[in-house]
């Protein structure tokens, strides 16, 4: 048995290590070499004190399901293609309660699961370029949480209510992806010279409302697409 969980945790350390050098091509800066054992040290991937994920994904109903894979800011289209996926159903006949809407928030997204405080603290805005659609940049806030009246405009179409708190009410359901919340998470700790664990601890803590975590975004995508839930591509 020894052998087979130290060559699961040797695979994971190599993957992860994957996932580092993948960020540090992207811009993110990591200083030293970020230290694994230390990420992990007090929790396994799957363990975020939050709800059973398998419970969570059977709450997903509906006649018509679709899963929007968001793994990066990309200005108001994680949120607008949900909104968008409700309305034209509602056009044609299937009303809201009648759709089943999952939203994967994974890789450098994984900031819009988190509340207002934590945007300054840790700079999400510059870290994964995420600019405040109202000042156009870094964001110092969660752009996406309780938006006021009229923030999101579409041409043609005119106020859209896409914002978190409000596609929620809609039934939409929003996941997290544990993976990308722990290696983030070390990687910011180790460049502002914090602990990894006590970050990812202040991360988990600062989640919003109602947002599931799940072990990863990728297992979240998996699970929905066996609901039943059709794919999107956030862009």
């Amino acid at each position: 048995m020894k052998h087979i969980v130290d060559a699961a945790i040797t695979n994971r350390r190599d993957f992860l290590g994957k996932i580092v050098a993948g960020a540090t091509i992207m811009g993110i800066p990591v200083l030293a070499p970020l230290n694994l054992q230390a990420a992990f040290q007090n929790e396994g991937i799957v363990d975020s004190g939050n709800d059973d994920p398998e419970a969570w994904v059977n709450k997903i109903k509906g006649k018509h399901r679709v899963v929007i894979d968001v793994t990066r800011p990309h200005d108001i289209f994680p949120f607008a293609w949900a909104k968008i996926f409700l309305l034209t159903n509602e056009a044609t006949g299937t009303p809201e309660k009648d759709c089943g809407v999952v939203v994967v928030l994974r890789h450098d997204a994984i900031p819009y699961a988190m509340k207002n405080e934590l945007w300054p603290k840790y700079k999400f805005g510059e870290v994964f370029k995420a600019d405040d659609p109202m000042t156009k940049a870094p964001a110092l806030r969660n752009p996406f949480w309780q938006p006021k009246p009229g923030d999101f405009k579409v041409p043609g179409v005119g106020d859209v209510a896409i914002g978190i708190n409000e596609l929620q009410d809609s039934g939409v359901l929003f996941c997290v992806c544990n993976m990308a919340i722990t290696v983030y998470s070390a990687i910011v700790a180790q460049n502002m010279s914090m602990d990894a664990a006590e970050v990812r601890k202040d991360w988990l803590n600062g989640l919003l409302p109602g947002i599931q975590v799940v072990p990863s975004g990728m297992w979240a995508i998996g699970r929905a697409q066996e609901k039943s839930c059709g794919y999107c591509f956030a862009g």
